[in-house]
This record gives structure tokens, sequence and C-alpha cells, in this order.
């Protein structure tokens, strides 16, 4: 639990916010319903959650600082300390981690000299180990400010947070452009990104993550799965077995049941 009494903003900070507040509490029927929102707002303005942003959430939404800490204490996107200007996170769930998200983070942690959830002492980069980006399709990837970098190597990733570090453009593989947290946290709270060009900069799902959908509409999926052929049906009935779509990619004849592989029972073999 935090300290209390909590001290409160500035007038002037307090004036601002307030205003930001009553709009976001104005989109909810029940005025408690814009806590987590609210929680985004105040980390805006502090990069985390701190004892005057709970006694400000309180207040605005007549709560007690016991139930607005519960909240603010439960989800891992709100901060319980001073953090970086870019939150670094590598995915080390099942598959990233198989397929390299271990070895970006431990090479990070020592790349970096710091912990997970630590902060690098020019305050640039927290680290930290996420569960699962829900990006397994281009497993490993590492997330800044919540915008996907994929496919990512010991090697991208050490680059990745040296050219944060040094203040140099960095691009996400897919979605908006980077911004710092405290940005990302008023985004977060409901307001739109004013920078130029920004939605159209998202772009929407990969191709890794479009093969799945494009195979249920029988369109042609890249790599292997390009050389399946189906019998094509004529308007007799029976399949088309001289027909183009029963040979092969390369034009010749189509292989012979009995060649294919898997195993044979004793009957039927």
């Amino acid at each position: 639990m935090p300290q209390l009494p909590a001290p409160d903003y500035p007038a002037d900070v307090r004036t601002r916010l307030e205003a930001d507040a009553r709009e976001v509490i104005a989109r909810y029927p029940d005025s408690r319903s814009a806590l987590l929102p609210l929680l985004h707002l105040v980390q805006a303005e502090e990069g985390h959650i701190t004892r005057t942003g709970i006694r400000f959430c309180a207040e605005l939404l007549d709560l007690t600082t016991a139930e607005v800490t519960a909240v603010s204490t439960f989800y891992s996107m709100y901060r319980r300390r001073p953090s970086g200007d870019y939150q670094v996170g590598v995915c080390t769930n099942t598959l990233c981690a198989v397929m390299g998200g271990d070895a970006i983070f431990e090479d990070l942690k020592h790349h970096l000299g710091i912990g997970n959830g630590e902060t690098t002492e020019d305050g640039a980069i927290t680290l930290e180990h996420i569960e699962c980006n829900a990006a397994c399709d281009f497993a490993p990837v590492v997330m800044v400010n919540w915008e996907f970098f994929d496919n990512q190597t010991p090697q991208s990733a050490r680059r990745l947070v040296d050219d944060l570090r040094a203040g140099r453009t960095v691009r996400p593989t897919r979605g908006a452009p980077l911004c710092t947290f405290k940005e990302t946290a008023r985004m977060l709270a409901g307001f739109p990104d004013r920078r130029p060009g920004v939605v159209e900069a998202t772009g929407g799902a990969g191709p890794a993550s479009l093969i799945g959908l494009r195979l249920a509409k029988g369109e042609v999926a890249p790599g292997h799965a390009d050389h399946v052929v189906s019998p094509r049906t004529t308007a007799d009935g029976p399949p088309d077995e001289a027909g183009p779509s029963a040979a092969t990619p390369d034009g010749g004849a189509p292989p012979r049941s009995d060649d294919a592989a898997g195993p044979t029972g004793e009957e039927g073999e």
C-alpha cells in the first residue's frame, strides 16, 4: 500500500490532468469504468503509477486509494517504479523461447548491464521479459513500447537498443512509428496520436499471419504450399485425371497412391 497522505500535483498540472480526466470519464455510463484509462493518463505524466497518481484517480472517481492500488498492481502495463523512455520487452514464452527469445533476453541483460525490470543509468531503456507478445508467427519477437520488432536475433536486438540509446530513428517491423513510453501511455488513455501520417503507417497483418486465411480461401500460399495439387472435377462428376490439375507442378504424371508416405497396416497395405 502507498504511504498516505500522498502529495497532490502542482496546481497547473492538476488543472490540465483534471480536464483530460473529465473527458475520459464522460465516455462511460459508470465513472469507475474509467479507472483503467485514467491510470494510463497519470502514467503518461510521470512515467509510472505514483502515490499522487493513485490519489488523483481515487478523488476523480470517488474510490478509495486501496481500490485504485488494487487495480494498478494487477495489470503489468502499469509501472510501479520509474522506468525508461523505451520499454523493451522480449517474449520468452514457449515458441519465442525455442526460436531464440531466451538467448536474446540473456544477451540484452549482459549488453545493457541490467536485469529484468531494471532501467539503464541514462533512463533510456527498461528491459523486461514478456510472457507472450501474441505474434508467434514472427517469433522471436521483441516489443518496444508495444510496437513489434519481428524475427529478431541477439545481434539485431543489440543494434535496436543501441540505436534507441543514441537517439537514432528506429522503425518497427510493422505498426505505428515509435514514440516514448509516456506518449504511448497517453494514447492508451484514449487520446489520439496526432503525428502526421501515423494512422496510414500502421498497416495490417503481415504475410505470416495471413497464410492460413489464404489457404482457407483456396488461394495459393507461398513456399511449399503452392505445390499442393487437387484433382479437377469435370461436369460429368469424376475427377479429370488427364487435366492439367492432375499433373505435378513440373508437368509430370501425378504420384501413384501406393507411393504415398506414411504408416501402413496389416490390412489394406
